[in-house]
Protein backbone atom coordinates (compact mmCIF):
# COMPACT_ATOMS: atom_id res chain seq x y z
CA UNK A 1 0.00 0.00 0.00
CA UNK A 2 1.79 2.92 -1.25
CA UNK A 3 2.69 6.44 0.12
CA UNK A 4 1.21 7.21 3.41
CA UNK A 5 -1.14 4.75 3.96
CA UNK A 6 0.97 1.76 3.30
CA UNK A 7 0.92 -0.91 6.13
CA UNK A 8 4.84 -1.13 6.50
CA UNK A 9 4.58 2.38 6.28
CA UNK A 10 1.69 3.01 9.19
CA UNK A 11 2.82 -0.57 11.43
CA UNK A 12 6.83 -0.71 10.86
CA UNK A 13 8.46 1.86 9.23
CA UNK A 14 11.03 -0.64 8.87
CA UNK A 15 14.67 -0.64 7.28
CA UNK A 16 15.12 -0.95 3.56
CA UNK A 17 16.08 -3.95 1.75
CA UNK A 18 16.50 -5.04 -1.76
CA UNK A 19 13.47 -5.57 -4.34
CA UNK A 20 13.57 -9.14 -3.58
CA UNK A 21 9.94 -11.02 -4.48
CA UNK A 22 8.81 -8.38 -6.18
CA UNK A 23 9.19 -10.09 -9.55
CA UNK A 24 6.34 -12.36 -8.06
CA UNK A 25 3.47 -10.18 -9.03
CA UNK A 26 2.87 -11.75 -12.90
CA UNK A 27 1.64 -15.17 -12.01
CA UNK A 28 0.84 -16.69 -8.39
CA UNK A 29 -1.09 -19.13 -6.78
CA UNK A 30 -4.52 -19.62 -8.00
CA UNK A 31 -4.55 -16.76 -10.17
CA UNK A 32 -4.48 -18.67 -13.10
CA UNK A 33 -2.15 -15.39 -14.72
CA UNK A 34 0.56 -16.95 -17.35
CA UNK A 35 3.89 -16.75 -16.31
CA UNK A 36 6.27 -14.49 -18.12
CA UNK A 37 8.67 -15.25 -20.37
CA UNK A 38 11.70 -15.38 -18.79
CA UNK A 39 10.01 -15.93 -15.55
CA UNK A 40 9.48 -19.99 -15.94
CA UNK A 41 10.72 -20.47 -12.24
CA UNK A 42 7.68 -18.59 -10.86
CA UNK A 43 5.45 -21.82 -11.98
CA UNK A 44 8.56 -24.18 -10.37
CA UNK A 45 8.26 -21.93 -7.24
CA UNK A 46 4.60 -23.09 -6.62
CA UNK A 47 3.41 -26.34 -4.58
CA UNK A 48 0.31 -28.24 -4.75
CA UNK A 49 -0.29 -28.84 -1.44
CA UNK A 50 1.58 -28.85 2.07
CA UNK A 51 4.65 -30.96 2.47
CA UNK A 52 4.14 -33.81 5.03
CA UNK A 53 6.73 -32.97 7.41
CA UNK A 54 4.01 -29.85 8.43
CA UNK A 55 1.86 -31.89 9.60
CA UNK A 56 -0.99 -30.38 11.88
CA UNK A 57 0.63 -27.34 11.42
CA UNK A 58 -0.32 -27.07 7.95
CA UNK A 59 -4.00 -26.25 9.09
CA UNK A 60 -3.08 -22.99 10.00
CA UNK A 61 -2.58 -21.75 7.36
CA UNK A 62 -4.17 -24.22 4.78
CA UNK A 63 -8.05 -22.63 5.28
CA UNK A 64 -6.25 -19.36 3.55
CA UNK A 65 -5.21 -21.05 0.22
CA UNK A 66 -6.79 -19.17 -2.67
CA UNK A 67 -7.92 -15.73 -3.75
CA UNK A 68 -9.94 -12.95 -1.37
CA UNK A 69 -11.41 -9.51 -2.17
CA UNK A 70 -10.44 -7.12 0.31
CA UNK A 71 -11.37 -3.78 2.15
CA UNK A 72 -8.06 -2.22 3.63
CA UNK A 73 -8.53 0.17 6.20
CA UNK A 74 -6.18 2.62 7.82
CA UNK A 75 -5.91 4.40 11.18
CA UNK A 76 -4.13 7.63 11.11
CA UNK A 77 -3.09 9.97 13.78
CA UNK A 78 -6.18 12.43 13.30
CA UNK A 79 -8.83 9.41 14.06
CA UNK A 80 -9.78 9.71 10.58
CA UNK A 81 -9.74 6.13 8.71
CA UNK A 82 -8.92 5.68 5.14
CA UNK A 83 -10.23 2.79 2.61
CA UNK A 84 -8.86 0.94 -0.30
CA UNK A 85 -10.30 -1.85 -1.99
CA UNK A 86 -7.54 -4.91 -2.89
CA UNK A 87 -6.69 -8.51 -2.73
CA UNK A 88 -4.72 -11.17 -0.66
CA UNK A 89 -3.74 -14.56 -2.20
CA UNK A 90 -2.33 -17.19 -0.54
CA UNK A 91 -0.23 -20.52 -2.36
CA UNK A 92 1.85 -23.01 -1.18
CA UNK A 93 5.67 -22.57 -2.33
CA UNK A 94 8.95 -24.17 -1.68
CA UNK A 95 8.08 -28.08 -2.44
CA UNK A 96 5.10 -27.28 0.32
CA UNK A 97 7.29 -26.19 3.38
CA UNK A 98 6.30 -22.71 3.28
CA UNK A 99 3.25 -20.38 2.16
CA UNK A 100 3.41 -17.24 0.49
CA UNK A 101 1.11 -14.71 0.08
CA UNK A 102 0.12 -11.58 -1.92
CA UNK A 103 -0.85 -8.19 -0.43
CA UNK A 104 -2.24 -5.84 -3.35
CA UNK A 105 -4.15 -2.41 -2.99
CA UNK A 106 -5.80 -1.18 -6.14
CA UNK A 107 -4.69 2.18 -7.93
CA UNK A 108 -6.99 4.72 -6.15
CA UNK A 109 -6.80 7.12 -9.90
CA UNK A 110 -6.28 6.61 -13.05
CA UNK A 111 -2.17 6.19 -13.51
CA UNK A 112 -1.26 5.34 -10.43
CA UNK A 113 0.47 2.46 -9.70
CA UNK A 114 -0.85 -0.27 -7.46
CA UNK A 115 0.49 -1.87 -4.20
CA UNK A 116 2.05 -4.93 -4.00
CA UNK A 117 3.93 -6.48 -0.62
CA UNK A 118 4.60 -10.32 -0.37
CA UNK A 119 5.46 -12.38 2.99
CA UNK A 120 7.09 -15.88 2.80
CA UNK A 121 5.30 -17.94 6.17
CA UNK A 122 7.36 -21.01 7.32
CA UNK A 123 7.37 -23.58 10.37
CA UNK A 124 10.35 -23.29 12.72
CA UNK A 125 10.77 -26.72 14.35
CA UNK A 126 13.47 -25.33 16.70
CA UNK A 127 10.76 -22.58 18.21
CA UNK A 128 7.83 -24.63 17.16
CA UNK A 129 6.31 -20.99 15.93
CA UNK A 130 5.82 -19.82 12.38
CA UNK A 131 8.10 -17.12 10.99
CA UNK A 132 6.71 -14.67 8.80
CA UNK A 133 9.41 -12.34 6.58
CA UNK A 134 6.74 -9.46 4.54
CA UNK A 135 8.75 -7.51 1.63
CA UNK A 136 7.69 -4.03 0.44
CA UNK A 137 10.11 -3.27 -2.42
CA UNK A 138 8.19 0.06 -2.88
CA UNK A 139 8.36 0.96 0.17
CA UNK A 140 12.08 -0.31 0.81
CA UNK A 141 10.53 -2.19 3.89
CA UNK A 142 10.68 -5.79 5.51
CA UNK A 143 9.55 -6.78 8.53
CA UNK A 144 9.61 -10.32 10.49
CA UNK A 145 7.50 -11.73 13.24
CA UNK A 146 6.36 -14.54 14.43
CA UNK A 147 3.65 -16.48 16.63
CA UNK A 148 1.05 -18.75 15.50
CA UNK A 149 -2.88 -20.12 16.84
CA UNK A 150 -3.81 -18.13 20.24
CA UNK A 151 -7.53 -19.42 20.96
CA UNK A 152 -9.42 -18.77 17.80
CA UNK A 153 -7.22 -16.33 16.43
CA UNK A 154 -3.61 -16.52 14.93
CA UNK A 155 -0.87 -13.75 16.61
CA UNK A 156 2.46 -12.90 15.36
CA UNK A 157 4.39 -10.52 17.03
CA UNK A 158 8.04 -8.89 16.15
CA UNK A 159 9.52 -4.96 16.31
CA UNK A 160 8.83 -2.38 14.08
CA UNK A 161 11.30 0.79 13.80
CA UNK A 162 12.56 2.64 16.65
CA UNK A 163 11.84 -0.42 19.27
CA UNK A 164 8.03 -0.27 18.59
CA UNK A 165 6.43 -3.74 19.00
CA UNK A 166 4.01 -4.75 16.53
CA UNK A 167 1.54 -7.13 16.71
CA UNK A 168 -0.49 -8.93 13.40
CA UNK A 169 -3.33 -10.89 13.86
CA UNK A 170 -5.62 -12.93 12.26
CA UNK A 171 -9.88 -12.71 13.46
CA UNK A 172 -13.01 -13.95 13.24
CA UNK A 173 -11.55 -16.44 10.59
CA UNK A 174 -14.78 -18.12 8.90
CA UNK A 175 -15.10 -20.50 6.05
CA UNK A 176 -14.89 -17.53 3.26
CA UNK A 177 -14.32 -14.69 6.26
CA UNK A 178 -11.70 -13.31 8.17
CA UNK A 179 -10.56 -10.15 10.09
CA UNK A 180 -6.59 -8.84 10.07
CA UNK A 181 -5.60 -6.00 12.92
CA UNK A 182 -2.22 -4.80 12.71
CA UNK A 183 -1.31 -3.11 16.15
CA UNK A 184 1.78 -1.26 17.68
CA UNK A 185 3.12 -0.72 20.91
CA UNK A 186 5.15 2.09 21.92
CA UNK A 187 5.40 1.11 26.19
CA UNK A 188 6.65 -2.21 25.79
CA UNK A 189 3.01 -4.32 24.82
CA UNK A 190 1.70 -2.44 28.26
CA UNK A 191 -0.83 -0.52 25.35
CA UNK A 192 -1.98 -1.25 21.97
CA UNK A 193 -2.96 1.17 19.36
CA UNK A 194 -4.84 -0.21 16.44
CA UNK A 195 -3.25 1.15 13.27
CA UNK A 196 -4.82 -1.46 10.23
CA UNK A 197 -7.84 -3.28 10.24
CA UNK A 198 -8.85 -5.66 7.13
CA UNK A 199 -11.78 -6.82 5.98
CA UNK A 200 -11.15 -10.30 4.15
CA UNK A 201 -14.05 -12.16 2.05
CA UNK A 202 -12.77 -15.45 -0.19
CA UNK A 203 -13.55 -14.78 -4.05
CA UNK A 204 -15.92 -16.91 -5.67
CA UNK A 205 -14.23 -18.84 -7.97
CA UNK A 206 -15.01 -18.11 -11.72
CA UNK A 207 -17.56 -20.29 -13.69
CA UNK A 208 -16.37 -22.53 -16.24
CA UNK A 209 -17.56 -22.98 -19.63
CA UNK A 210 -18.69 -25.94 -20.87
Amino acid sequence: MGGKHCWICVIAGAGAIATVFGFLAPSFGATGRPVAAGQEMIAVLAASGPHASLGDQAKVWRRFIGTWDCDFSFYEEDGSVQHAPGELEFGWVLDGRAIQDLWIVYPRKSGEERDIGTSIRFFDESSKTWRVVFVDPKNNAVVSVRGGVDGDRIVLTGEGAKGALLRWSFNEIRDNSFTWRGERSLDGGKTWRLREEHHMRRRAAAPTSS
